[in-house]
């Protein structure tokens, strides 16, 4: 990972074989952001993505491999429990141009991904949700 600070942007660089979450997650702890919003595109050759099935409360995780590029990626960055939580969406386009999209879990790159982190000043926490059973953001 490479990556440049422009006040209160960083642009990042991954390269083959890295790791998209574990990357911006990384970048996250090391320049302390706190809260920050990630847009981005990538050519990857395996993901997993997800639909969120609010009735059982689970994610229906689809993998794929292949060649494939992230034509879309957006996300923030929060803290939960004091440490960097990532919530990324994606739309990914596979063989014959088929799009797939919602939560990424897991995306390696292939060739590289450019990403823009936009850091927000101030801070914004994540607690479990029982009724949703999802990690909802929460204003103190």
């Amino acid at each position: 990972m490479e990556y440049r600070r422009f006040n209160d942007k960083y642009v990042v660089r991954l390269q083959k074989g890295e790791e998209l979450i574990e990357s911006i997650l990384k970048l996250a702890r090391e320049e302390n952001i706190s809260l920050g919003r990630v847009s981005g595109l990538a050519a990857v050759d395996k993901v997993q993505i997800s639909l969120y099935a609010a009735d059982t409360k689970e994610y229906l995780i689809k993998e794929l491999t292949g060649d494939m590029e992230i034509v879309s990626l957006e996300g923030n960055i929060a803290e939960k429990d004091g440490e960097a939580y990532l919530h990324l969406h994606g739309s990914v386009a596979h063989e014959e141009n088929r799009v797939y999209g919602g939560h990424m879990h897991y995306a390696r790159v292939s060739v590289t991904a450019e990403l823009i982190v936009d850091v927000i000043d101030g801070k914004v926490d994540r607690q479990f949700d029982e009724a949703t059973g999802a990690n909802l953001w929460k204003f103190n």
